[in-house]
């Protein structure tokens, strides 16, 4: 069954029957309307997840949601089943860790309440954990702002050939409604309570491209900003004028729990008041490793100088983090360690010729931690570091040295930022190039840029890993044609980006 033929037939084969019935309140239609989704994939589990959200509203009233796992799409060869209720306080939303599942096998999933089934998910285990995968084959993405264009990017990635996609922050904007956009978000300003940032999280599930790359594959997914407020550093937000920190903490508070409510993660990631476990580890055998970084939660306030920020008090993740990540590092076992991270590690500067001028809230921002990690990637202890990198809506691909300002340092790894879904909308490439290609002359560690929209696709295996640019033409119409614009490889035991070949 291709993919095409999967998403576009998944409504009609959850048409079958169930194989259990469950009695439940008489129920609005259009329950499952924001599509089902898995992620947070394990050897022997895998998180699956739906909400039930008619578009006339739910009763406030607890109802049993049937759910079956199967090996084949039509759920003849059913190997788990069980029902859990879904109730208001989770917005009536499903998360179920469904365990005793095989490694690395591909499974089919779906749902019940009262007589209305929902379309039918596919999803992945990962390999066991003292398995010897010879490939590994993902996708990873960022920022997908729903008034700057559709998601036609999201149309071909759900046809990839894929074991995961990482979504690397941005998931929704709390931007106010932009009546000049080309899509307008719903409401009359940004979200501030709980069901504001549910309703937002809605609107954005109800996009079907969006829908059918969450049914096609498990999502490894983690926040950036605009999930909360626009540059959000721990509990201070953007405006601190315009926002007590009292109020700015009961928004925080809101926006973790609909943002877990509408993901597919596991109850240990349930939100307990300001704190949200996102920071975690998945492995894929002996082959690779990902560290899910939360560059947000803990952080320092952003500096306002590049001088204030060689402040060794800053940091981007916190000590703890900073630990958890150091140690997952130098004791992976892993031919690769794969970082799923928010913002930019490389120095990126933004003016032509002698004077520099930075985003601080990215990692130079934070330049002694980011140097004190660096230096451990250089250790010899920490086998092929990548950082795979969102936030910038465009694509960015460098090697990481302890010193950008001296060339002479050593390489120590690779980063690939990858562009935006839509963030952006389409962009003026000349313009682009015209600022950015002075600057890059200046900037021996940079080795590829672009402004252009879509997602990158990562092949792993033994010997290399080679990242594929994958653009569509136009985030401005509901279907674009993709391209392969760029192909970035990095060599086992070779630190940085080894080669990079741009389509003519």
């Amino acid at each position: 069954m291709s993919r095409r033929t999967f998403v576009s037939g998944a409504t009609a084969i959850a048409a079958g029957p169930m194989l259990i019935r469950l009695d439940a309140p008489r129920l609005p239609d259009g329950l499952f309307r924001l599509g089902v989704a898995s992620g947070d994939p394990l050897p022997g589990a895998v998180v699956i997840w739906t909400r039930l959200a008619p578009e006339t509203g739910m009763p406030d009233v607890a109802v049993p949601v049937h759910w079956e796992v199967a090996t084949d799409e039509r759920f003849r060869r059913v190997v788990a089943s069980g029902a859990k209720q879904a109730t208001a306080d989770l917005a009536h939303s499903v998360h179920v860790d469904v365990r005793g599942l095989r490694p690395g096998h591909l499974y089919y999933y779906r749902f019940k309440a009262g007589a209305q089934i929902s379309p039918v998910g596919r999803t992945r285990t990962a390999p066991a954990e003292t398995g010897r995968p010879q490939n590994l084959r993902f996708a990873f993405a960022s920022c997908q702002d729903y008034q700057a264009g559709f998601y036609s990017a999201y149309a071909h990635l759900a046809e990839e050939d894929l074991a995961f996609v990482a979504f690397l922050g941005d998931y929704i904007y709390e931007s106010a409604p932009n009546p000049n956009a080309r899509r307008t978000h719903e409401g009359t300003g940004e979200p501030l309570d709980l069901a504001q940032y549910r309703n937002r999280h809605a609107q954005y599930k109800t996009d079907p491209h969006l829908r059918a790359a969450h049914a096609a594959f498990p999502w490894i997914v983690t926040f950036d900003d605009h999930e909360v407020d626009n540059n959000w550093a721990d509990e201070i937000p953007q405006d601190p004028d315009l926002q007590t920190p009292a109020a700015f903490r009961a928004r925080r508070v809101a926006a973790f729990q609909a943002y877990y409510e509408h993901m597919p993660m596991r109850r240990s990631s349930l939100p307990r008041g300001l704190d949200m476990q996102v920071y975690r580890r998945f492995r894929f055998g002996d082959l690779a490793t990902m560290h899910v970084l939360d560059t947000r939660q803990y952080r320092s306030d952003q500096p306002a100088t590049r001088e204030a920020a060689l402040d060794p008090a800053l940091t981007m993740t916190g000590p703890e983090q900073e630990r958890w990540l150091v140690n997952g590092l130098r004791n992976s076992g892993s031919r690769w360690n794969l970082l799923a991270n928010q913002v930019m590690w490389a120095q990126n500067d933004r003016t032509a010729g002698p004077a520099q001028t930075f985003d601080l809230d990215n990692w130079d921002g934070y330049r002694v931690q980011r140097r004190r990690l660096l230096d451990h990637f250089g250790s010899g202890q920490v086998a092929n570091p990548i950082v795979l990198t969102g936030d910038r809506h465009c694509t960015w691909a460098c090697d990481l040295r302890t010193d950008f300002d001296d060339p002479s340092t050593p390489v120590v790894g690779a980063e690939i930022t990858g562009t935006s879904i839509t963030s952006g909308g389409d962009p003026d490439v000349a313009a682009f190039h015209r600022t950015y290609d002075p600057i890059m002359a200046e900037s021996p560690h940079w080795r590829y840029i672009d402004n252009q929209r879509g997602y990158v696709v990562c092949d792993v295996d033994r010997s290399r890993t080679l990242s594929s640019l994958r653009l569509v033409d136009t985030v401005w119409a509901e279907v674009a044609p993709v391209r392969t614009a760029a192909e970035f490889v990095v060599e086992n035991g070779r630190p940085g980006i080894a080669s990079v070949t741009a389509a003519s």
